[in-house]
């Protein structure tokens, strides 16, 4: 499969329609046809189907779109890299994150960063830990920052100075919200909404402890803004750490016995960097240090 045809099948995904993927990719409908069947036959597949006026994916397109993404995105990378010159830092450093306190951190180093080498540019992901990890490992991005404790066979690592404190989102007329403070057994029946697709292996999970049964999770997500909107819609009260957010009818409240965990700066171990991401690393470690050392 090239490159070059990868982009035509994307585009003609995207599009639905050959007549107008032809036009956008500035080649002839029959020649982007003749390709697409190439495809097809090379793959031994059929990658779209016709339905009234426009042709949509297979079962076998969707996973081949999927996967065609990544490629473009991995070869668009590689390029880059391979664009950058030892002497004049530049190209693109692809970083990964949570959501976490500890982003403000992470947004610091990238800003006093950027103003020593001011022609890198960044591609920022945003994910759980579980799609950071996933994304770090087929090479999509440099670093990623997620929670502690870190796999140590797979990863490099910087500890970050911030704690997160864990809690709930309770809704204003929510049985829980004049709570100062919230005990596992509070939370036995209550509608919850939780990040983690794992919980009794999580640490929130074990925090819960034996009224871990007893809990109701109506809803499942991976960024706080969504699980807070259905929180405000009336789905259940979100499991969430604090973050310098505010949402209207929601109110913070801290679990009891407090339940913290820290984050990390991870990097894939025996790895090959390019420059640029070799660079912003090593001013990880040092901006982190310099942390350490001032707070002392």
């Amino acid at each position: 499969m090239e490159l070059r045809v990868l982009n035509y099948f994307l585009a003609v995904a995207r599009e639905e329609n050959i007549t107008k993927a032809a036009q956008i990719l500035h080649v002839t409908q029959p020649t982007l046809s003749r390709q697409i069947a190439q495809l097809e036959e090379e793959l031994g597949v059929k990658l779209f189907k016709r339905s009234n006026h426009h042709i949509i994916l297979t079962e076998d397109g969707m996973i081949l779109k999927r996967r065609a993404q990544e490629i473009i995105s991995l070869a668009e990378k590689t390029r880059q890299d391979l664009m950058q010159k030892a002497e004049v830092l530049t190209g693109e450093i692809s970083i990964g994150s949570g959501e976490f306190l500890s982003s403000r951190i992470l947004s610091d180093i990238i800003a006093s960063f950027s103003k020593k080498y001011p022609k890198i540019k960044y591609s920022i992901y945003s994910g759980n830990g579980e799609n950071v990890r996933e994304r770090i490992e087929r090479g999509l991005i440099d670093v990623g920052l997620i929670t502690t404790p870190v796999d140590i066979n797979k990863y490099h690592s910087v500890i970050m100075p911030q704690k997160e404190l864990w809690g709930i989102l309770a809704r204003e007329d929510s049985p829980l919200a004049d709570k100062e403070e919230i005990s596992p057994q509070e939370l036995r029946d209550v509608p919850l909404i939780t990040t983690s697709s794992e919980l009794h292996t999580s640490m929130v999970g074990q925090w819960l402890g034996e009224y871990y049964d007893r809990v109701n999770i109506t809803a499942m997500g991976n960024l706080q803004y969504n699980e807070a909107v259905l929180a405000q819609s009336g789905m259940g009260d979100v499991i969430s750490i604090k973050l310098n957010s505010t949402y209207p009818g929601l109110r913070f409240i801290p679990f009891s016995p407090r339940l913290e965990n820290g984050t990390a700066i991870v990097w894939k171990k025996e790895q090959i960097f390019a420059p640029a991401a070799e660079a912003f690393i090593k001013y990880c470690k040092q901006y982190l240090k310099d942390i350490s050392d001032n707070s002392i």
